[in-house]
């Protein structure tokens, strides 16, 4: 995943985190991760893997591909 498509998902992660009224920690908590891994894929710090893509997007009740568009 390029540094476009990081910025893409961080985007929408946080987008959709906090239209939830989430913090890092409530999403983290849902998604069975730590806060400072979610806190690393909002800031661009990781690469992530599918599974943790789809795992994220679980949490935040939407489908995986939503937070790749």
């Amino acid at each position: 995943m390029d540094s476009a498509h990081r910025k893409t998902v961080a985007e929408n992660v946080r987008r959709f985190r906090t239209k939830l009224g989430l913090t890092q920690e409530g999403l983290a908590e849902k998604a069975d991760m730590h806060w400072t891994f979610i806190s690393g894929v909002e800031r661009c710090k990781y690469n992530i893997s599918l599974d943790s893509i789809v795992r994220i997007a679980k949490a935040l009740g939407r489908a995986p591909y939503e937070l790749l568009k």
